[in-house]
């Protein structure tokens, strides 16, 4: 691994979410210069990861895909942190999952190994990225996902001239969906043109994303049919490799996926390996995978059996900038700052600095209700205990966003010290 990478990377001491740092410092000494979140040492709005929480978390996706015996490439586009997807490997991850030749290039810099994008490669510049990181690496592990004749033929075209061969992914989709393949005649186009480029590629499994359809029947019903075309493919010596990739899962859905997958065989001498795809699991949030961590809580035996749940890791701490009428408070905190697409910031705590008092809960009634660019609009009692200057954290929902607000994420302890950063690479 390139830790050395991160370790080296200079912070931007022009960014937002620091304290005072010096031009030249790194990553690597960040943690030893004794900020606290709390005693105003950083810049606020900052945003911050609670370590202990994306421990729990990794520790728990970790027991969850070893229970139902099925392996792990978080989608990193969630975070595109170099740090994080780290902590992710070392938790057992088999490889990360990205969704553009310009991420991976990113990922493999930094030394990830092993990469599902999961997305066509479409297009001479970005099949040039993937040649070029396979040449430089031979023990590079990428595949990709084809789902038409015309990116198949112009893969096959592309790698055979580079005297490469490329590993990929049969995708399925649903109709009314995003991509992969609808039907037997579209089926039957690609693996013709598959079978054109023996020397430039190598179907090496299958894939889909099932979180286009809402309703858990219907996911079921994708699956049984994905899996039973798995099988029927690999009957027909379709696949080139021992082990046949099968892949699903975005984060709401997982635990589906691996019910329907997890166990299953394809019925011949080859080993079906089955990777899941959650990216959201590491940091949660108290939004849209709020709610499907409590259905998985509810309906899977074995996240039941574990007897504990994903916690939300990631926060945005902001001022109260002013309190221009009895009810409303402006808050330091904007659609720069946070996500907005699948509901506003919500408020968890509130601190007075300068007191001897710990951040305390704050009351469901202070809520976030819209955002410009750099202000929140809160409404709150008229008399709500709030002055200017005071902080709040906010947690978030959908927090593929918000990461990609931001290019340096803080780590906190449990007393909000900053004990190390992220960088981000969107």
């Amino acid at each position: 691994m390139h830790t050395n990478l991160v370790k080296k990377t200079e912070l931007d001491t022009l960014g937002k979410g620091l304290g005072f740092v010096s031009t030249g410092s790194t990553f690597a000494n960040i943690g030893s210069l004794g900020w606290s979140i709390l005693n105003e040492d950083v810049s606020l709005p900052v945003a911050v990861l609670s370590q202990s929480r994306i421990v729990h978390n990794l520790k728990w996706m970790k027991q969850f895909i070893e229970s139902y015996n099925v392996e792990l490439a978080p989608h990193g586009k969630t975070t595109m942190s170099p740090e994080l997807f780290q902590m992710q490997l070392e938790y057992g991850a088999w490889g990360i999952t990205l969704a553009t030749a310009s991420q991976v290039q990113a990922a493999a810099a930094h030394g990830v190994p092993r990469i599902i994008m999961a997305n066509q490669l479409v297009g001479k510049g970005n099949m040039a990225i993937i040649a070029r990181l396979q040449q430089a690496d031979p023990d590079f592990y990428f595949c990709c996902i084809v789902d038409s004749a015309e990116n198949v033929d112009a893969l096959g075209q592309y790698f055979s001239d580079h005297h490469q061969k490329l590993k990929i992914l049969l995708e399925y989709g649903v109709t009314g969906g995003r991509t992969g393949i609808r039907d037997s005649t579209q089926e039957q186009a690609v693996l013709e043109a598959i079978a054109r480029w023996p020397q430039a590629l190598s179907l090496v499994g299958v894939e889909l994303y099932e979180g286009v359809l809402s309703e858990e029947q219907a996911i079921r019903d994708l699956l049984k049919h994905v899996l039973e075309r798995t099988q029927a493919l690999a009957l027909q010596k379709k696949f080139s490799e021992q082990r046949v990739i099968l892949s699903g899962a975005g984060s709401a859905w997982f635990d589906v996926v691996a019910e329907e997958f997890g166990g299953k065989t394809l019925g011949t001498n080859q080993a079906l390996q089955v990777i899941l795809r959650p990216g959201c699991y590491l940091t949660h949030d108290v939004g849209v995978y709020l709610n499907a961590e409590k259905r998985i809580q509810a309906s899977n035996p074995v996240a039941r059996e574990m007897g504990r749940t994903l916690q939300p890791a990631l926060q945005l701490w902001a001022y109260v900038q002013a309190i221009p009428e009895t009810n409303r408070a402006i808050i330091a905190l904007g659609k720069r700052d946070a996500a907005f697409d699948a509901g506003f910031p919500i408020t968890s705590l509130h601190f007075r600095p300068l007191t001897n008092q710990s951040p305390q809960p704050a009351p469901s009634n202070w809520t976030i209700t819209a955002m410009m660019d750099q202000h929140a609009f809160m409404s709150i009692p008229p008399d709500a205990d709030l002055k200017v200057g005071d902080m709040l954290a906010f947690d978030i929902s959908h927090p593929c966003l918000t990461f990609d607000k931001w290019r340096q994420i803080l780590l906190v302890n449990d007393q909000y010290q900053v004990t190390a950063a992220v960088q981000t690479l969107f």
